[in-house]
């Protein structure tokens, strides 16, 4: 039986639809009349052969073939606007790439992998993207940065990454706090484990509803939040007078990884990538021999 492709206009009314779950409310967002919308999405409906919504007066429901098709739309129709922004990048006048960072979250790297990814062969300017914790990965999927440098862990669905360091762990306790003068400390006192050392720097950010890490330090400091865990390398970059960074003897180390797009086959990216790793063995090589 031969499959006649469906427009992807229809199917993203019919997401808006099953999004808002009414005509009216979609009709807006989309800048349509509600009647031409319905019109459309029961043309879908025709055209698949089977209803995807049960409409009444009062409201609207998907049915087990509106919700089907939905869930398999979803990253769909995320995947088709993510190729269209790089497909424009692509084309801009001006060439470059754009990195995703946290600020103060690379490492203490990004300045010597810029340099290090101007002398790659095939390499393009780099224009950094600073980004909040845990938005990187997204921000790659849906095609708004060509790649991220990013601690794990991540959601890596249709990405390639590549470690380019590995570093040790500190606690940051206020001063004022019994733990920070008794020297290295472990998990246990921390009434942390392992499995949960990065939701519970996650769950930080929450509950004391604080914007970047730097307010968190400063409830630390303030002694409002007890410690969280931080790779070494943040902990350098936020000295302050009223928190002590304490290293921690059994957590593992944390793993600072530059990620793309799993489809991605820019000569500029592969420098980025290239530049990047050869910054990490450096830094890590650095490391090695100070000890």
């Amino acid at each position: 039986m031969c499959v006649v492709p469906v427009e992807s206009r229809s199917l993203r009314y019919f997401a808006a639809v099953a999004g808002q779950l009414s005509f009216a409310r979609a009709a807006e967002q989309l800048g349509i009349a509600a009647p031409a919308l319905s019109r459309a999405v029961r043309a879908l409906e025709s055209e698949l052969g089977v209803a995807l919504l049960r409409r009444t007066t009062r409201s609207v429901a998907l049915t087990d073939a509106g919700a089907a098709l939905l869930a398999d739309l979803t990253p769909v129709l995320e995947g088709l606007d993510a190729a269209a922004r790089r497909a424009r990048r692509a084309a801009a006048p001006t060439k470059s790439i754009l990195l995703a960072v946290k600020a103060d979250a690379d490492g203490g790297l990004l300045e010597e992998i810029l340099a290090a990814t101007a002398s790659e062969p095939g390499s393009e300017p780099v224009a950094v993207k600073l980004c909040a914790w845990g938005e990187h990965a997204d921000l790659i999927r849906r095609g708004e940065v060509d790649a991220a440098l990013v601690y794990e862990p991540y959601d890596r669905h249709g990405l390639d990454a590549e470690t380019i360091l590995t570093e040790p762990r500190v606690a940051a306790i206020p001063a004022s706090h019994p733990l920070a003068s008794n020297g290295p400390i472990t998990l246990d006192v921390l009434d942390i484990s392992a499995e949960s050392l990065d939701q519970e720097t996650e769950r930080a950010f929450s509950t004391q509803q604080a914007a970047d890490l730097a307010q968190l330090l400063t409830l630390i400091a303030l002694g409002d939040t007890t410690a969280i865990v931080l790779a070494s390398s943040i902990a350098a970059r936020y000295p302050r007078p009223g928190i002590s960074y304490v290293p921690i003897t059994d957590a593992p180390p944390v793993s600072l990884t530059i990620a793309w797009h799993e489809n991605t086959r820019s000569p500029a990216v592969a420098a980025l990538v290239r530049g990047a790793i050869e910054v990490g063995e450096q830094a890590s090589h650095g490391a090695s021999t100070d000890h």
